[in-house]
């Protein structure tokens, strides 16, 4: 018997899940799986019949499938399921799949905890945006900035000096990370802290990106109005089609200048 082998062992019942889940732990389980009628769990080294008759010692009506269970290198399959993503003349893509795209196309996202490797059409839909607004030697503010995509967008669309605003301290090594990776950490200051206390002393800036929930949005309105130029312009994302309306009463009242919102 190969000791490398995985087997997977699927119960079928419909009564007694409880006794059966406590067999299959008492065989060697490590975890199990809870589906409508069946308990899938994966045991190395399976004497078969060694568990058949401890399953139905706990349920006499349970029904048990053997079948190997595939080798796969965790490790790296979780990548395939991570692409690259085009917003317009942008590409957001992870490391491994950044050689397919230009340099001055591409902006390349380590996947870690952090929001922001392009898999949300609120992130595209700000990088779209963002493609008709910046202009050669902008300040740009981008606030709740994850994993920076969206401030290392703004620097390889021309912005002159990009703040990223981050509260998240668990997101901030990332977003430093890519920024250096995409050539433009001396153009990008990451900061640690709360958009209210510091958009202030980042101001004036010419746009500001904001892609968070309308809650927060709502609540910092002020502020951003505050910090945009006589000229400035605010690309608000993270705004359900239901809010909409709301979000459209609440820029009014900021009087924060034109707004595009995603």
């Amino acid at each position: 018997m190969n000791a490398d082998r995985w087997t997977s062992v699927r119960v079928r019942t419909s009564t007694n899940r409880a006794a059966v889940i406590n067999a299959l732990f008492e065989i060697g389980a490590e975890g199990v799986q809870e589906l409508d009628d069946e308990i899938v769990t994966h045991l190395r080294e399976v004497d078969e019949a060694r568990v058949t008759n401890a399953l139905r010692h706990a349920d006499a009506r349970a029904r048990v499938e053997y079948a190997p269970t595939p080798s796969i290198d965790w490790s790296s399959h979780w990548r395939s399921r991570i692409t690259a993503h085009r917003a317009g003349r942008l590409v957001v893509t992870p490391p491994w799949l950044a050689d397919q795209f230009p340099e001055s196309e591409r902006i390349v996202i380590e996947p870690e905890m952090a929001f922001g490797t392009g898999e949300h059409e609120t992130t595209r839909g700000v990088l779209n945006l963002m493609q008709h607004v910046i202009r050669p030697g902008d300040v740009v503010t981008d606030v709740g900035a994850g994993s920076a995509v969206l401030a290392i967008a703004a620097a390889k669309l021309g912005a002159r000096h990009v703040v990223a605003i981050e509260i998240d301290g668990d997101a901030i090594g990332n977003a430093e990370r890519n920024t250096v990776a995409n050539g433009v950490g001396d153009r990008v200051t990451i900061l640690e802290g709360d958009a209210f206390s510091l958009l202030p002393l980042v101001a004036p800036t010419r746009v500001v990106l904001a892609n968070i929930v309308s809650s927060v949005l709502t609540e910092l309105l002020p502020a951003i109005a505050s910090a945009l130029t006589a000229d400035g312009v605010a690309i608000l994302s993270g705004i359900l089609v239901e809010e909409r309306v709301r979000m459209e009463a609440a820029l009014r009242a900021a009087r924060g200048g034109p707004a595009a919102a995603t």
